[in-house]
């Protein structure tokens, strides 16, 4: 079950994708509870290891959004809820941005709280990337922040109040969506997306946003990917280690 069109007729970039995807679904082994992410590159890995399943590999998927839960169900990937499992032998999902000691920036898809959610439930994170997605500093891609729709606008000023404190001194603040027609998550949640250039703490920077009121999460994922599947247009694939991401016991 993997995508139609064949590796000669995929733009180089897919190809990538592609190869990342397949050689993400070859680790999963047989039994184990696997979360499930969102994205491109995602929705190729669940298709291929839906062909796995129908080759007979048992394993139990837990999505991190609800179109990732739809593909896996049509697909052949058995599926539950996190409530109802315990810890994950693995989680795979992608990333917007990924520096060299494994600090991602995630949310482009909109799917970042129920991500993070099910990335901290996980024993072991793989980011599953192609060659555009290592960077040597976080923020060229603009950080998105999960925020309650309920006085938004107070929490926007907040978080700018923050981010030029912190020394981002202009930063570029836009409502995913805009005001007319905003984007709302699987959670209800608006999204606001962040430009800053360049994030040169995210750590901090991660902690201090998630103590104002009114944001529900934010895109910095930090020590939490243990490895990733870089997947290039040729079709070979590299497998990157990180020290110091963190894993459920």
């Amino acid at each position: 079950m993997t995508e139609a069109l064949s590796p000669q007729a995929m733009l180089p970039q897919d190809r990538a994708k592609q190869a990342a995807a397949d050689a993400a679904a070859a680790i999963v082994e047989d039994g184990m509870l696997v979360g499930l992410g969102s994205g491109t590159t995602l929705r190729r890995f669940v298709r291929s290891l839906g062909a796995r399943c129908a080759q007979g590999l048992k394993v139990t998927g837990v999505p991190t959004s609800e179109s990732t839960r739809a593909l896996a169900v049509e697909v052949g990937v058995p599926v539950a809820d996190l409530d109802d499992v315990g810890p994950l032998d693995l989680v795979l999902d992608g990333a917007d941005e990924i520096d060299p000691l494994g600090q991602m920036i995630k949310g482009g898809g909109g799917n970042l709280l129920w991500e993070k959610i099910v990335a901290t439930a996980g024993r072991r994170f793989v980011a599953v990337i192609d060659e555009t997605k290592p960077v040597a500093h976080l923020g060229k891609f603009p950080l998105p922040v999960e925020v309650v729709r309920f006085g938004w606008r107070s929490t926007e000023r907040q978080m700018r109040a923050l981010f030029v404190e912190s020394g981002y001194l202009e930063p570029m603040m836009k409502l995913r969506g805009g005001e007319a027609n905003p984007f709302v998550t699987d959670s209800g949640h608006y999204i606001l997306d962040c430009a800053l250039a360049v994030i040169t703490h995210p750590g901090p920077l991660a902690i201090a946003l998630n103590r104002i009121a009114g944001v529900v999460e934010n895109g910095l994922f930090i020590d939490i990917a243990t490895s990733a599947i870089l997947g290039r247009p040729d079709g070979t694939v590299e497998t990157i280690v990180y020290e110091g991401g963190c894993s459920t016991s």
